[in-house]
């Protein structure tokens, strides 16, 4: 995978089941190396915007963020304090909702500890995940210990991860928000080809959320799945929106199209943003990165206007 940090392999990682698999879903924060266009480490202007869930009506920033990878990290300050700072960033930006799992070997620990640490844990919109686990008493265990984990006793959304024991989970999942520790119930999934199978599900289910990829390069999403979640009013999250960090790769060494300025675009990550965000059906991308700057130039790209059909195609075309 390609990412705009380094991954640890951890004993918990290599034996979480779906640990692979989880690190593909919200390590989304660019490519090996320096990205093309250099992240700009000035504050964002103006508020985010934000968008609808349509169960209930809230609003909800467009840029929320990923953990995996990013936040497993070890206990050194070398390591926390970047995390401390996309953190402070984060919020100062009016940005709230944060993905994560259980099975992203320590994210959840870290995330946790320093959000109490930066007294911020009530102003986080926390979403995390029943990932590999089968049977009801196992989706309890997980959800309780998660809750301890990230110092919390709810969160705001809790998805059935990759559809894992998926009839099982989701009743968990809608036990625990009738109990009031969940606000609302979603399903994820990462990869293309999982699509179809997802599409059913929301179908059946028709759950308050789905998280899956959608990126310029990988649209894949576009023929059913968000039609659908449009149509039966379910919010959106997208992972994978910079294809784990292979499309600063293909863009290297070129620069952002002219066109785009128009919608405030300054830097390669914002356009990949503001791509996935310009479908109409889309709630909120969440971009990971453990680097400040970075986590500045993603915030940008919920700010202004979306992109207009002729600015998505000019971003096709330069990916072509």
């Amino acid at each position: 995978m390609y990412s705009r940090r380094k991954f640890l392999t951890t004993t918990a990682l290599a034996t979480a089941g779906l640990g692979l698999a989880a690190c593909r879903d919200a390590a989304q924060a660019g490519g090996v190396g320096a990205a093309p266009a250099a992240p700009s480490s000035e504050a964002v202007s103006g508020a985010l915007n934000t968008r609808l869930v349509p169960s209930t009506g809230e609003r909800v920033p467009v840029i929320g963020m990923g953990t995996s990878g990013s936040f497993e990290v070890g206990q050194s300050a070398a390591e926390l304090d970047p995390l401390r700072e996309v953190l402070k960033r984060f919020f100062a930006a009016g940005a709230t909702l944060i993905d994560t799992a259980p099975t992203y070997s320590v994210a959840e620990d870290v995330m946790g500890a320093l959000l109490a640490e930066q007294g911020l844990t009530s102003k986080a919109w926390l979403a995390t995940k029943l990932s590999g686990v089968t049977g009801r008493e196992a989706g309890m265990a997980q959800f309780e210990d998660t809750l301890r984990r990230l110092k919390t006793d709810k969160v705001a959304l809790l998805q059935v991860h990759n559809l894992g024991d998926l009839k099982t989970q989701m009743a968990v999942a809608r036990e625990l928000k009738a109990q009031g520790k969940v606000k609302y119930v979603g399903v994820t999934h990462y990869v293309e080809r999982a699509q179809d199978e997802l599409a059913d599900v929301v179908q059946a289910e028709k759950p308050d959320f789905l998280q899956i990829n959608y990126s310029v390069a990988s649209r894949g999403a576009e023929k059913r799945v968000l039609p659908l979640a449009q149509d039966l009013g379910v919010a959106v999250l997208i992972n994978r929106a910079f294809e784990d960090g292979k499309l600063f790769a293909q863009v290297k060494d070129k620069p952002v199209p002219e066109a785009l300025a128009d919608a405030g675009v300054t830097s390669w990550a914002q356009a990949f943003l503001k791509f996935a965000l310009s479908h109409p059906a889309v709630t909120a991308v969440i971009p990971a990165t453990g680097k400040p700057d970075r986590q500045s130039d993603n915030l940008k790209a919920g700010t202004g206007p979306d992109l207009t059909p002729a600015q998505r195609d000019v971003l096709i075309a330069a990916l072509a």
